[in-house]
């Protein structure tokens, strides 16, 4: 049992060093950051001194009374519950619709759909930046002009009068697009490593379709369902990149496109380069979203399915 666990160890080791190193090592400093009054990145004189609970104390107030915050607040909950869906959910149906077509037109149309993944990041914001600019010339606004729909160009996403639906429509349709393709490899994958004497067999015993996917191909997948899902879900908590350019270039309304992972981003970088401030709100969306995690795993019941099966085999 010993050589056993040395073994694991001995495999191991090249991943636990590369988290020590690059997740909890920045974790530490990140939440020592947290109890100093550093500014402008003053490493020298700001770091050795101790603020105790003070940036907390100013999140807690900020959360409470801040209405510019409360849009973040609002803004990190549709967009990481409305895209999560999309990327699970979506991926799932791409997954399925792709592996019940011939192998060939598959194949085009789930490069097709890796293509905004693929895409560099300044060159995918810049597409929809012209898509939904607010003058005649944006792409939206000029197909709607001729097609008569409209009488006049609409600022998409910082219209106030369309907001905040426009903006978290906006926000959560462009990262949809970019995170629905990985759902739907990981799961066409795990498709393609299904028997293929289940399918036939359901389909000689007059199964259609639908009843493939509900009973073959959907729970043959559960376990990709649960990773996609947690995977997805820590990622949205913390991605900010397609939100940077969407709302520097004012796709969107600074407050409505920025989620908590962002402010965090532009507290520490942009704004008021407050970087105690910003790693107390880093700490804090650690905390949430590794709370979140756990409760994701407890609710798919990922311990039922970790659980070694009862009988004999």
């Amino acid at each position: 049992m010993a050589r056993r666990g040395r073994q694991a160890l001995f495999f191991l080791l090249p991943m636990l060093i590369l988290v020590v190193a690059f997740y909890i090592l920045p974790l530490i400093l990140t939440a020592w950051i947290s109890f100093t009054p550093l500014t402008n990145w003053r490493v020298r004189d700001q770091l050795d001194d101790f603020v105790g609970l003070e940036n907390y104390v100013n999140l807690y107030y900020l959360a409470r009374y801040d209405p510019d915050f409360h849009k973040v607040l609002q803004t990190t909950l549709v967009f990481v519950t409305f895209t999560l869906f999309i990327n699970v959910v979506g991926g799932l149906v791409l997954a399925i619709l792709t592996y019940l077509i011939d192998e060939r037109i598959s194949l085009a149309y789930r490069l097709l759909w890796l293509l905004p993944r693929m895409t560099p990041l300044a060159v995918f914001g810049l597409l929809w930046y012209y898509f939904f600019y607010g003058g005649p010339q944006g792409t939206l606004n000029s197909f709607l002009l001729k097609l008569g729909v409209i009488d006049e160009p609409v600022r998409w996403g910082t219209d106030p009068a369309m907001l905040p639906y426009s903006a978290w429509a906006i926000i959560v349709f462009v990262n949809g697009l970019v995170g629905v393709s990985y759902g739907m490899i990981i799961f066409y994958s795990a498709f393609k490593n299904i028997p293929r004497e289940l399918i036939i067999a359901a389909r000689v015993d007059g199964a259609r379709t639908w009843e493939v996917i509900r009973h073959i191909l959907v729970p043959m997948v559960r376990w990709h369902i649960v990773f996609v899902t947690v995977w997805q879900l820590l990622s949205l908590i913390t991605s900010y990149t397609h939100l940077f350019v969407l709302v520097q270039w004012s796709v969107v309304d600074k407050w409505y496109g920025t989620t908590l992972a962002l402010y965090v981003f532009n507290t520490a970088f942009f704004d008021v380069k407050n970087q105690g401030f910003a790693a107390a709100a880093a700490v804090i969306l650690v905390i949430i979203g590794s709370i979140l995690g756990l409760v994701t795993l407890r609710i798919m019941r990922f311990s039922q399915m970790i659980s070694p099966p009862r009988g004999d085999i």
